[in-house]
């Protein structure tokens, strides 16, 4: 089967040179997510439940001295990662496959001195997990009626990639799709939209499920056909793999919310920049966008993940910050009293012709009505760095910077840049997740 054969057979030296530096690309702005993510209230949950209940010593929990094993690694980082909403996605599956693969594939590198993974080995199994999660993923859309999270396809990459590094035959490497697929969390996106909590887009069970489908079956266990892949009505979506390099694709996010939301902070940003506008002279500010995107309703969100699921608030502390972090959305900047008053006057409203045009394409157009009874027209405004406006090398390092800084002293951040930006040529990958596991304080 080809898909098989492109898990196992592809070769670095197989990769486009584009497709070489995109995938360092999303395993830097991966980990800088990772990182940022685990201040949050979520990574420090998960992470203690992980080393309660996935005991061992064959993978590292990120910034955390404590090991468990492959599976729990995959699951507090994945959901690490998921926790700061600012990492890499893909438009025709509306989610994301490097928080589940990323934190899967560094699952999978041995910390225990059996046997040292490349640079190279690292980042294409990398590649590999992307190109099988994004196919899977347009194929489960494209043959299931629910909107479901993430985690119900980028398992299927994950699963790939570690039977890749674990070596699995051919038709253990078939069972692992299977198994992955089929438990895989299929969970419903809008539920998490409409009610935002903890749950989020599912990545770190995915990655747990990947994870363990491959380990599963290197011991026998079986599980195939993952439909997804092998049925008949999905082979279009399988034909150019290997030749069509989805991973280069991706879009990258500057704010840490919902890319939903990013369309109309980009807006907003760019009347006031253009305007120099203060937020105290804004009276309404009126949003025409897709009905999705309207569903992002909460104005005074009490937790991160409120936060991080609505546009009101966003949009108010963008324009009263510059900015959106951590500081912006947890603790004290979750009630600040600029933002709030800003975020009531916030009007979400549908446009039925972005309708029409999502998911292809994220649509918002911003009205801002000021004390001086003016009022500036974005027209329609997109989220940067899309695909066909990609962030440049020293954008996503500067990125990198901003978020890993946040909970790393700098030269700390700096050796972690560079290692991952320079991974390619490092021998045992294992110093890499050796440094990413090492607390802060060290």
């Amino acid at each position: 089967m080809k898909t098989i054969e492109f898990i196992h057979d592809i070769g670095w030296i197989d990769l486009p040179d584009h497709v070489r530096n995109q995938v360092r690309r999303c395993l830097l702005d991966t980990i800088g997510a990772g990182l940022a993510g685990r201040r949050t209230e979520l990574s420090r949950i998960v992470h203690d439940f992980a080393a309660a209940t996935y005991g061992g010593d064959g993978a590292c929990l990120w910034q955390d001295d404590r090991t468990v094993s492959p599976p729990g690694a995959a699951l507090a980082n994945g959901m690490t990662v998921d926790a700061f909403d600012i990492h890499d996605g893909y438009l025709p599956v509306k989610g994301h496959a490097g928080a589940a693969v990323v934190p899967a594939v560094l699952a999978a590198v041995p910390v225990d001195g059996r046997g040292a993974v490349s640079g190279h080995a690292l980042l294409t199994a990398l590649v590999v997990g992307y190109e099988v999660a994004l196919r899977a993923g347009v194929a489960l859309h494209a043959t299931a009626c629910d909107y479901h999270t993430s985690g119900a396809w980028n398992a299927l990459g994950c699963a790939a990639a570690v039977a890749r590094l674990r070596g699995l035959d051919a038709m253990q490497t078939r069972h692992a799709l299977g198994i992955a697929e089929y438990h895989g969390p299929r969970s419903p996106m809008m539920r998490c939209i409409d009610h935002p909590t903890m749950v989020k887009d599912g990545s770190g069970w995915g990655a747990m499920a990947g994870v363990s489908a491959a380990l599963l079956a290197a011991g026998g266990f079986t599980g195939a056909p993952a439909l997804t892949v092998e049925d008949p009505a999905v082979a279009p979506t399988w034909v150019d793999l290997g030749d069509r390099w989805r991973i280069a694709e991706q879009f990258f996010k500057p704010h840490a919310v919902c890319r939903w939301a990013q369309p109309a902070i980009a807006g907003a940003l760019a009347l006031q920049q253009s305007g120099g506008l203060a937020p105290e002279a804004i009276t309404r500010i009126r949003v025409l966008t897709f009905h999705q995107a309207t569903r992002l309703a909460s104005r005074h969100p009490e937790t991160t993940e409120e936060a991080q699921y609505s546009l009101p608030f966003p949009l108010a502390a963008a324009l009263v910050h510059g900015r959106l972090g951590l500081a912006e959305l947890a603790g004290p900047g979750l009630r600040d009293p600029r933002v709030g008053r800003l975020a009531d006057r916030v009007e979400l409203v549908e446009e039925p012709a972005y309708s029409a045009r999502f998911p292809a394409e994220r649509i918002a157009r911003i009205l801002i009505e000021t004390v001086n009874g003016e009022t500036l027209d974005s027209g329609e405004a997109r989220a940067p760095w899309d695909a066909g406006s990609p962030p440049t090398d020293d954008e996503l390092r500067d990125k990198f910077r901003w978020l890993a800084e946040e909970t790393l002293p700098p030269a700390r951040a700096a050796e972690l840049a560079d290692l991952i930006w320079d991974c390619a040529a490092l021998p045992d990958a294992g110093r890499l997740v050796d440094l990413l596991a090492r607390p802060a304080d060290r």
